[in-house]
């Protein structure tokens, strides 16, 4: 079968498709599922670089969220799940950017035939991330006004639309034309421009002055300090993405009583994050979540998938379409 593997840590060039053995029928609690979509996250190029704080054994092969067919089941699962069915997975213990992956049942979900594999393959990463951060960590309450910072990317579509399904007012911003005509179909209350000069007084004009009672960020690095301006008392903050260090003025926070709260799905305790793959599957199943897919490659083209999501202006989820071109 074929996979990507990356033997060395270092730029996208290191994704190389290679012919690998196939798996063998999986052990006990294990489902083998015949991949028809992956996800790309910025994790897996954090990884590859070589910059991420915990590194696998190389060759690795990257990919943690897909899609596709239930291969065959090993002993010891409950039951759920037969070959043949369509299924999401969010976790694999062999990676999912190949024709097949190896993954605890307990990672597995029944996909809606309403969804795409490629939907499917959006779900894993951004779409726990987002829950979390939006009602476990950020405390959501029906009737709050919750700013979306960056909301175009797979984890901000999903935020808004799992925002809006709470009862919650919508603010959201995007870089690109694209990506704010998506967010107003996505039924975002008001929609912003963080690239225009100015942009963030007519957020605060939006909420009469008020501010947001909570701020979903997805790069902190840039916009941090401009957020604690932004809150409204006893706000929040919750920061789901940052690449670098920033220089805030923590009288903004004092001002406020406002909380910054950091957010990273791997630190996720167990019953916390089956909790967040329960509300995927509902939401999923009522139409209340329809991930986005705005970017798709072959197998074959790994490293432009991983240059596109990590640039700025993409809007929906960037998906490896398996087996694509081959």
């Amino acid at each position: 079968m074929k996979a990507i593997r990356v033997r060395a840590f270092g730029g996208p060039e290191t994704l190389e498709l290679c012919d690998v053995p196939d798996f063998p029928k999986p052990g006990a609690g294990r489902i083998l599922v015949r991949m028809m979509a992956a996800g790309v996250n910025p994790v897996e190029t954090y990884i590859r670089s070589g910059t991420y704080a915990k590194l696998p054994e190389l060759p690795w092969t990257p990919g943690s969220d897909g899609a596709g067919v239930v291969e065959s089941v090993g002993g010891e699962t409950d039951g759920r799940l037969q070959p043949g069915q369509r299924v999401w997975v969010a976790g694999s213990a062999s990676g999912t950017y190949a024709d097949a992956a190896v993954c605890d049942a307990g990672s597995v979900f029944a996909l809606p035939e309403r969804a795409t594999f490629e939907q499917g393959a959006a779900l894993g990463i951004p779409c726990a991330t987002a829950w979390r951060a939006l009602m476990q960590r950020g405390g959501a309450k029906v009737g709050e006004t919750v700013l979306v910072h960056g909301a175009t990317g797979g984890g901000g579509v999903a935020a808004v639309q799992f925002a809006k399904a709470a009862g919650l007012r919508v603010l959201a911003t995007g870089g690109s034309e694209a990506g704010r005509k998506m967010l107003a179909g996505l039924g975002a209350d008001a929609i912003f421009d963080h690239s225009a000069p100015g942009y963030d007084e007519a957020i605060r004009a939006a909420t009469d002055g008020k501010g947001a009672d909570l701020i979903l960020e997805m790069l902190a690095n840039v916009n941090l300090a401009r957020d604690l301006a932004l809150l409204a008392g006893t706000g929040r903050i919750v920061v789901i993405g940052s690449r670098g260090s920033i220089e805030i003025n923590p009288r903004d926070l004092m001002l406020r009583d406002a909380d910054i709260r950091g957010v990273m799905l791997a630190n996720t305790p167990a019953p916390e994050l089956a909790e967040c793959h329960a509300a995927i599957a509902r939401h999923l199943a009522a139409g209340t979540l329809n991930p986005v897919v705005g970017h798709t490659f072959t197998l074959s083209a790994a490293a432009e998938a991983h240059r596109t999501v990590m640039a700025s202006g993409h809007a929906g989820k960037v998906v490896l379409r398996i087996p694509g071109d081959r």
